[in-house]
C-alpha cells in the first residue's frame, strides 16, 4: 500500500510507535444501477469498498473522492457521513503500529465509466450488486448496510 509522505516523515521521527490516524470508508453507488463499487487489496486479496488515509487539513469528504478517483479512477460525489467509528490498533508487516478513526461516507458515481484498478493498491476493482456481493469482513457489511439503509443520520458508537 502506498504509504503517505506525511506518514514517512513522522516515521522517521517515532519509529514503529502508535500513530493515531484519520481514514475513510467510501461506499459508492453507481447512479442508475445500484450497484457498489468494491476493490480487491492488493496487500491482503479481501474486497473492500474504497479506503484511505486523510492528508492533513484535507476535508474527509474530499479525501473519500480522492481515493476514489486514485484507487479505481470513478469520480464520486459525497452524499452523507454514514459512520464514524475507532478501529483496532494495527500492527503492519513491518513493525509500524497504527490506529484509525474511520469516516464512513455514502458517494454517487458521476464519472459512467468502469472501475479499474488505478494505482498499485489494488489488485481488481468491480461494480458488484448489492445482493451477490463476494466476502466481506463485518465492519464493511454493517458499513454498507447502514449506507444503503436510507437513514440521514450518522451513527455513532457510544
Amino acid at each position: 500500500m502506498a504509504t503517505p509522505d506525511f506518514v514517512l516523515a513522522l516515521r522517521e521521527k517515532v519509529g514503529h510507535a502508535p500513530l493515531w490516524m484519520s481514514g475513510v470508508t467510501a461506499v459508492v453507488v453507481e447512479e442508475g444501477s445500484g450497484a457498489l463499487l468494491l476493490v480487491r487489496r492488493a496487500d491482503t486479496d479481501a474486497w473492500t469498498p474504497v479506503t484511505g488515509i486523510i492528508d492533513p487539513g484535507e476535508e474527509p469528504a474530499v479525501a473519500g473522492a480522492r481515493e476514489v478517483l486514485e484507487e479505481a479512477g470513478i469520480i464520486a460525489q459525497a452524499e452523507r457521513l454514514v459512520d464514524v467509528r475507532t478501529l483496532p490498533p494495527i500492527t503492519y508487516a513491518n513493525g509500524d503500529q497504527a490506529q484509525f478513526l474511520d469516516l464512513c461516507f455514502l458517494f454517487t458515481a458521476r464519472s459512467g465509466q468502469a472501475p479499474y484498478p488505478a494505482d498499485g493498491e489494488n489488485e481488481e476493482a468491480i461494480w458488484a450488486d448489492p445482493s451477490d456481493l463476494p466476502a466481506l469482513n463485518d465492519r464493511f457489511r454493517e458499513q454498507i448496510a447502514l449506507a444503503l439503509s436510507g437513514e440521514q443520520a450518522a451513527r455513532f458508537r457510544q
